[in-house]
């Protein structure tokens, strides 16, 4: 019997590359979008769901239950970018960030634990990002939101180790995705004390993403994952140099870290 997955926000970007990779290894997987039907050439299924409403998510894990009389598997990938110096960020849209990136997973979770519960076996990998790790100018918000992810999921997977539900992280660095099209970029104030920093971390936020990896990676990684016994907890996608910064913010000095990542967004 085929292995039952469901991967939010599984209609583009990592997300619709993982759902791919799992359907062509002999998966039944199960995306979902806030509009399904404008993706119907798409292999696999894609349920509508919105993160942001309970009552969204709980139907579209019913309906899976009632056509599969399981699920599996959960990658909780659905997730938003936001950039903006953390002053001038309108609340709203650091409320809406935090709604999509971190209360979003745990609404999934909410509904999919107690099946997997039931069935006595469970297996859920979060996806987070390197910039999870640090505290990134012009990108705190979206850093908050993924760590804050991160650190749930340590005590998700030991609250729920002795159910058999195993809970794994994955952050990818920078892929060439569309994420940067759904972005919410508070405005460049031109005149303001922030508009020179701000304006070259947009710019290398761009150049980043537009020489980004094949998201295929992140699906190859989940993959192995998904094939171990008893998988670790952190795992990291991406380049060598960014997977390295997590390992020298462990070993610098305070001071020296930040030093150099205020160096390499061009900040004094």
């Amino acid at each position: 019997m085929k292995n039952v997955v469901l991967v939010t926000g599984g209609s583009s970007g990592i997300g619709k590359a993982i759902a791919q990779y799992l359907h062509d290894r002999n998966y039944k997987v199960y995306g979902t979008s806030r509009s399904p039907e404008k993706y119907a050439d798409l292999p696999f299924t894609l349920l509508q769901l919105d993160v942001q409403d309970q009552i969204s998510v709980n139907k579209a894990v019913e309906e899976l239950i009632q056509r599969e009389g399981k699920l599996d598997i959960l990658i909780n990938n659905a997730g938003v970018g936001i950039t903006g110096p953390m002053e001038e960020t309108p609340i709203d849209e650091v409320k809406h960030a935090m709604d999509t990136n971190f209360y979003g997973p745990l609404r999934v979770l909410q509904a999919v634990l107690p099946h997997m519960r039931k069935q006595k076996s469970g297996r859920v990998i979060n996806i987070t990002s390197i910039a999870g790790y640090m505290g990134l100018p012009y990108r705190g918000i979206y850093s908050a939101s993924k760590g804050a992810l991160e650190i749930a999921t340590e005590a998700y997977r030991m609250e729920c180790a002795h159910l058999n539900i195993h809970f794994s992280n994955v952050a990818p660095g920078d892929f060439a995705t569309n994420i940067s099209a759904g972005r919410f970029h508070a405005p460049v104030k031109e005149n303001g004390d922030y508009a020179a920093g701000y304006k070259h971390t947009l710019n290398l936020i761009d150049e980043h993403v537009e020489d980004g990896s094949d998201p295929i990676e992140v699906a190859q990684v989940i993959h192995k994952i998904l094939q171990q016994s008893n998988p670790g907890i952190h795992y990291k996608v991406g380049s060598f140099l960014q997977k390295f910064s997590i390992t020298l913010k462990k070993i610098l000095p305070e001071k020296s870290y930040e030093k150099m990542l205020k160096k390499h967004y061009g900040l004094k």
